[in-house]
């Protein structure tokens, strides 16, 4: 008789713990619409950036308020890379990618392998290399000593649209 009970306990204390559970889940609020994308602000990170790099960084003024900035960083060990992501407002991913590192192989990384197509995209007054690749394309801007490239998954519209609010400020 005592191993029923003890059997008839267990099955009673995991039915009270699934009540408080099922509980918890109804009266605690959740929003499953929500956006979980987090935003940063980057401009203590642009000013540190364009204290230390070797060339002018660049970093949008005046995009529309639908664009939002979700990733910033600069590494200075790595070539003086700068990034600075966002997601346009059909939710497509575009960053900003700074580098001393011009070779190949740092724009075959920062563009996950998209190829120069041979066009070219006016911005502005200057213009931009067309790479295209099965993930990403890129908008490449080559300078004395570092390089520009705006890539992502957004259209080629929009990473025009970002390159062209992209002001490039040294803070030495």
């Amino acid at each position: 008789m005592k191993g029923k009970q003890t059997v008839w306990d267990m099955v009673r204390s995991l039915a009270v713990i699934g009540v408080v559970v099922a509980g918890i889940y109804v009266f605690v609020p959740h929003d499953d619409k929500a956006d979980p994308t987090r935003t940063v602000d980057y401009r203590v990170e642009t000013l540190t950036a364009r204290r230390a790099a070797p060339y002018p960084v660049a970093a949008p003024v005046g995009l529309p308020e639908q664009w939002r900035a979700t990733s910033v960083t600069y590494e200075r060990k790595k070539a003086d890379a700068w990034h600075l992501g966002f997601l346009d407002p059909e939710q497509q991913y575009a960053a900003v990618e700074q580098s001393s590192d011009t070779s190949v192989k740092y724009l075959e990384r920062v563009t996950r392998n998209a190829t120069a197509s041979g066009q070219t995209q006016q911005v502005g007054d200057a213009a931009w290399e067309r790479w295209e690749g099965e993930k990403y394309d890129a908008l490449v801007r080559r300078e004395q000593g570092h390089v520009t490239v705006v890539t992502g998954t957004a259209s080629f519209e929009q990473l025009g649209t970002l390159a062209a609010a992209l002001e490039f400020k040294q803070g030495r």
